[in-house]
């Protein structure tokens, strides 16, 4: 059966490493990236002029914080459209300079951050450390310069950017946010709310039940929408589900596989599904004609596991299969990517890119996680480095986010192995070094139990993370508390939660389980 493990061909086994019956009916990983607008200079224009808009969002009709918050979310996607229609890079940053100077006319002067120049020459890197067994794979080809010196991969910027998130954080008043586009435009758009108040889900909004009696690895909904949620099953199908307006309704269920969808992921402007089975395919989906547009099948014939859009290109999506394998596939021309292969130890169940999509993170179910650079030019995977969670517990879940909150200003990834614990890690350089900052204590022996950082957490005191449980229960971690972790407990299901999924405002969380139930939870109105 799928996600029973392969023969260790005689190599002894820990009793931690033995198959666990759960495996023997449920095969899911994770994956899922954001796409990106047609240009990264161009991405990040916008993202710049968001961020002027959002520090001034406050100074904006200040007895109408509604209007304020409509504000910002209409000039989020009036942005965002911009950028994808490719207008010249030198006009769209001469339009960043001169808002920017027509804000502060208009408003006043924001307070400068300090220079970081002078400051990061100063920095004293920290060392270099390493948790579990983490190793270098110097003697990798792929690694090596024209002379057979070894390739230099800055590990600055991550320490960099760690190290700068501080200092701002240092030099800005008691109570105020970390000054990154992404901390600003959060605040903008959520509002001053408390950690808990936020997390404060309670009444079910609505329940899914159309693949009743089989697993739901995944749940997700669509990029920057509130409404739009798809669901994959071991039925074989993908549902796309629309919440409002009411009543909630399946809108199209997505066939073709003949065997279980064990991942799928939207592309940024969610027009295009890409889905792995159990069947050795993967399809791509036009999202709004529930049609299959492309059959690719693995290229080693093998159960496919997971899948992610590289974030920066959605023409290329990365898939891992039942043989140990990575692949970065074209989805335009169906071919996996010259030098875009690699082995694991074992089966791929979990795949993440950072932001950027510079770095992805590879878990398979021997417990181990590795780190590839990924060239952006040609799609190419190095190996960089690997990690040992615990010998034997598989890896069902990889999350990577480049802030998590004030208090936790370190690019993280957010793991879930089959060890009763959820892992925070730090990411520590540029090849994907972690460090355990720490974890937390959840029920999942044998499920393929999946977590997710919450989307508008990164301005708050505090921060959350959202898992599944064998438990039955969806668990909300403040990962700075220090004790009493847990802001909050859904109690619904019937079954080991699997997936989990908040909306781009956060408020509604769909969580689904292994037999196949979906339950939309609506947060607390205050």
């Amino acid at each position: 059966m799928a996600w029973t493990p392969e023969s260790r061909k005689g190599r002894a086994l820990s009793a931690s490493s033995r198959d666990p019956p759960a495996w023997r009916r449920f095969q899911l990983p994770l994956a899922s990236s954001p796409e990106a607008p047609a240009g990264t200079g161009m991405a990040a224009v916008w993202q710049q002029v968001l961020a002027v808009d959002a520090r001034y969002n406050a100074y904006r009709t200040p007895g109408f914080p509604q209007f304020r918050t409509q504000y910002i979310r209409r000039r989020s996607q009036l942005l965002r459209e911009n950028a994808k229609a490719g207008h010249d890079p030198g006009t769209r940053k001469l339009y960043l300079r001169l808002r920017a100077q027509l804000l502060a006319q208009r408003y006043g002067p924001l307070s400068e951050q300090s220079s970081f120049r002078a400051y990061s020459n100063s920095i004293v890197r920290s060392s270099r450390t390493t948790l579990d067994r983490m190793e270098d794979f110097e003697d990798d080809a792929r690694a090596l310069g024209a002379r057979g010196h070894r390739r230099s991969v800055s590990r600055g910027s991550y320490q960099l950017q760690a190290q700068m998130n501080r200092a701002a954080y240092d030099e800005r008043p008691p109570g105020s946010v970390v000054p990154t586009s992404v901390a600003e435009a959060s605040r903008a758009m959520a509002g001053d709310t408390t950690l808990s108040e936020n997390y404060a889900f309670a009444g079910m909004y609505h329940v899914f039940d159309q693949h009743v009696d089989e697993a739901v690895p995944k749940v997700q909904f669509a990029n920057d929408d509130k409404h739009l949620l798809a669901c994959c099953s071991l039925d074989g199908t993908i549902s796309v589900c629309q919440l409002a307006p009411a009543p909630p309704a399946v809108l199209r269920v997505l066939r073709g596989h003949s065997r279980g969808v064990s991942d799928f992921a939207w592309s940024l402007s969610n027009d295009v599904l890409v889905s792995t089975s159990l069947d050795a395919t993967m399809r791509i989906w036009a999202a709004g004609e529930g049609k299959c547009i492309r059959q690719i099948p693995d290229p080693d014939g093998a159960e496919l596991l997971c899948c992610v859009f590289q974030p920066m290109n959605n023409n290329l999506t990365v898939v891992g299969n039942g043989k140990h394998n990575l692949h970065v596939v074209n989805i335009s021309t169906g071919k996996k990517v010259k030098g875009g292969s690699s082995k694991l130890t074992g089966r791929v169940l979990a795949l993440s890119f950072d932001a950027p999509g510079r770095l992805l993170w590879a878990g398979d179910d021997r417990g181990s996680v590795f780190s590839f650079l990924f060239d952006m030019a040609t799609g190419k995977l190095t190996k960089a480095k690997r990690l040992v969670v615990q010998e034997g517990s598989s890896i069902t879940s990889i999350s990577a986010r480049s802030w998590v909150s004030r208090e936790a200003r370190d690019p993280s990834l957010l793991i879930n192995a089959c060890l009763n614990k959820l892992l925070l890690y730090r990411v520590v350089d540029n090849e994907g070094t972690l460090q355990l900052k720490r974890s937390f204590q959840i029920q999942q022996d044998s499920h393929p139990v999946r977590s997710i950082f919450c989307p508008l957490m990164s301005f708050r005191q505090g921060a959350c993370v959202v898992t599944g449980s064998e438990d039955m229960c969806v668990y909300f971690f403040d990962v700075e508390r220090a004790s009493r972790a847990i802001v909050n407990k859904l109690q619904g299901h019937s079954a080991a939660v699997l997936g989990v999924s908040f909306n781009c405002d956060e408020s509604l969380l769909a969580s689904s389980d292994a037999k196949g139930m979906v339950i939309v939870w609506r947060r607390e109105q205050k």
